[in-house]
C-alpha cells in the first residue's frame, strides 16, 4: 500500500493480453465519448495510462476496474475491462492505519513486485521473497516504504510490517500505489497495492482476479507514466 524504494527494473517482453474468456481484463478499443467516466479527473500531460477503481458508494467493498489509453487527439479510449474487483472491507475514502478503508484519489503506480516471476510487464519489478518488506512501523523512518532484511535483522519494528515473500499468493503479483508518500505520514496508512486476489478480505488493497492482474501488468508501461484513481461511480 505505497511507493517501493529501489525496486530494480526487470523489463520482460510484452506478452499478448489473456482472452476475455479466460477472466483476463477485455480488450475494448473503443473510444468513451470524449474522455473519461464523469467525475475522473483527467491525468496531466504526459500521463497516458490511467486505471479507474470506481465503486458504488464510499461503503462498498467491491467496485469495477478499467484500463484507459490517451489517444493521438487527447481523447481517451477503454482499452482494458471491465472487471470485478474487491477493496477495502471498510470501504473507499480517508486512509488510516487500524482501518481496512482504500484510499480515495489519484496516485502514481511507480512499481510492482512478486513471489512469482515477471510475468511480462515493463514496469520496474522485484521478485520478493522472505526478506523483502513494506514497513507499516509508524515510530520508523522507513515508514511505508520497501526494505530488504533478513528476519530479525531489520532496523523497524517487523511485527509492524509485512514480509512480502510470507503473505501468501495474493503477493504472487502487485502494483505498487503511490498513496503517502515524498514524505510518508506516519499513521495516514500503509502498503497500499493492486494484487491478486486470493480470497482473503482486503485491508484497503485492490484486488483483482489472478488473469486479470497479469493482464494489467502487461499492458502498464512506465514510459507513459501510469496513474490510478479510486473513486465513486
Amino acid at each position: 500500500m505505497a511507493v517501493a524504494l529501489g525496486l530494480a527494473s526487470s523489463a520482460g517482453t510484452q506478452a499478448p493480453l489473456p482472452s476475455a474468456r479466460s477472466a483476463a481484463l477485455a480488450t475494448n478499443a473503443t473510444t468513451v465519448g470524449s474522455g473519461l467516466p464523469p467525475g475522473v479527473p483527467v491525468p496531466p500531460a504526459g500521463s497516458n495510462q490511467l486505471v479507474t477503481v470506481l465503486v458504488p458508494s464510499a461503503g462498498s467493498t467491491s467496485g469495477v476496474l478499467r484500463g484507459w489509453q490517451r489517444e493521438s487527439g487527447g481523447q481517451w479510449a477503454s482499452v482494458l475491462g471491465p472487471v470485478t474487483v474487491r477493496v477495502g472491507t471498510d470501504g473507499v475514502g480517508a486512509a488510516h492505519e487500524g482501518v481496512n478503508r482504500t484510499p480515495r484519489g489519484t496516485f502514481d503506480l511507480p512499481s510492482a513486485f512478486g513471489r512469482a516471476p515477471n510475468p511480462g510487464t515493463r514496469m520496474p519489478y522485484r521478485q520478493v521473497g522472505t526478506s523483502d518488506w513494506w514497513v507499516s512501523d509508524t515510530h520508523s523512518p522507513s515508514y511505508n516504504t520497501y526494505r530488504h532484511c533478513a528476519p530479525g535483522t531489520c532496523d523497524f519494528n517487523e511485527s509492524a510490517g509485512e514480509n512480502l515473500g510470507r503473505a501468501g499468493p495474493s503477493y504472487d503479483h502487485a502494483v505498487v500505489i503511490g498513496y503517502n508518500t515524498a514524505p510518508a505520514r506516519p499513521g495516514a496508512g500503509s502498503a497500499f497495492f493492486v494484487h491478486v486476489d486470493a480470497g482473503v478480505p482486503s485491508q484497503g488493497c485492490v484486488e483483482v482476479p489472478r488473469a486479470s492482474e497479469v493482464a494489467l501488468l502487461r499492458w502498464l508501461n512506465p514510459a507513459q507514466h501510469p496513474r490510478i484513481t479510486i473513486g465513486l461511480s
